[in-house]
């Protein structure tokens, strides 16, 4: 699914050329994604788009209605997991599963294609995305050290859950999650309110910077996320973990392990990123108990030879 680096290519691309344009039509194929198609065939044309917002992972279309006095709402767009976004010219070939074409005014055509559907698309009055699209947490980009520390310490959850949680930041994924918790040497399971303010100090550095890159590098393309151009992202070159299980780590050498943290997969280096005390301990005591043939796993046979 495309997190915040790819909807953040996208929405760079739709400022170059969507702002100032008005929809003169809209044609639709299968609504199913679509809260109120009606309303979007009814309220759409006419309308100006005055600016391209990201909030997370979702994209926001402002438009300026043809009504006097203007009603000012937006179009949302949730891209999904195979959502695609392009402005052609209309004697371009339209690609198999396209299912919105917005007319331009000035003759190209914005059209949403989506292979699985998942995405999400509505037509919002001015200011309702905020009841939307609930409570969502801080612009990671954003955040300064202290409410970046406050969002993480005031919660017990594993990390790894903390940082796909939408309403505590905002826009982060799988990916960039288990790259974050890498660089931070910080392992998926230790609890928020456990790290240390170092610790914090390191993720809140290491999200910003790995965001930033993964935007300059265009997004990661894991298998079919594109850019408004229909070109691939590079940054899943620079992956150090996500989707390298059994490989070494770049900075120790270790064997990079996969667990599941919050229904995810989450992989990370056992060395570079140990595990928390509670857990390491209980695994070292299992050991033990194995090596001295004691406790569960004692020799049941010998016991008996013995009596």
């Amino acid at each position: 699914m495309p997190e915040l680096p790819e909807v953040e290519t996208v929405a760079r691309g739709l400022r170059e050329v969507l702002p100032g344009r008005r929809i003169m039509s809209v044609r639709l194929g299968k609504t199913d994604f679509i809260d109120d198609p009606a309303l979007l065939e009814r309220d759409l044309p006419g309308s100006t788009i005055t600016r391209i917002r990201r909030l997370g992972k979702f994209l926001l279309l402002d438009l300026e209605p043809r009504g006097t006095p203007p009603e000012e709402g937006s179009l949302l767009i949730h891209l999904g997991m195979t959502g695609k976004i392009t402005v052609s010219p209309p004697e371009a070939p339209v690609a198999l599963h396209t299912h919105v074409f917005l007319r331009l005014d000035d003759g190209r055509e914005l059209r949403y294609n989506d292979v699985r559907r998942f995405g999400r698309m509505a037509l919002l009055a001015n200011g309702a995305h905020e009841s939307v699209l609930g409570d969502l947490g801080l612009e990671p980009l954003e955040a300064t050290e202290e409410e970046f520390r406050a969002r993480i310490q005031s919660r017990s959850a594993h990390i790894k859950a903390l940082l796909l949680d939408q309403r505590v930041l905002r826009g982060i994924g799988n990916i960039y999650a288990d790259e974050s918790l890498w660089r931070a040497k910080i392992h998926p399971k230790k609890l928020g309110a456990k790290l240390t303010d170092d610790e914090l100090r390191r993720l809140r550095r290491a999200v910003q910077s790995i965001l930033r890159e993964a935007i300059r590098l265009r997004g990661s393309s894991i298998s079919d996320y594109v850019d408004l151009d229909g070109g691939r992202g590079r940054f899943q070159q620079r992956h150090r973990v996500y989707q390298r299980e059994g490989k070494k780590c770049f900075r120790c050498g270790a064997l990079i392990r996969r667990i599941i943290v919050a229904g995810r997969s989450s992989h990370f280096c056992p060395h570079c990123q140990t595990a928390p005390r509670g857990r390491a301990g209980k695994s070292a005591a299992h050991v033990k108990r194995r090596l001295r043939g004691s406790g569960p796993y004692r020799n049941k046979s010998k016991s008996r030879r013995a009596k």
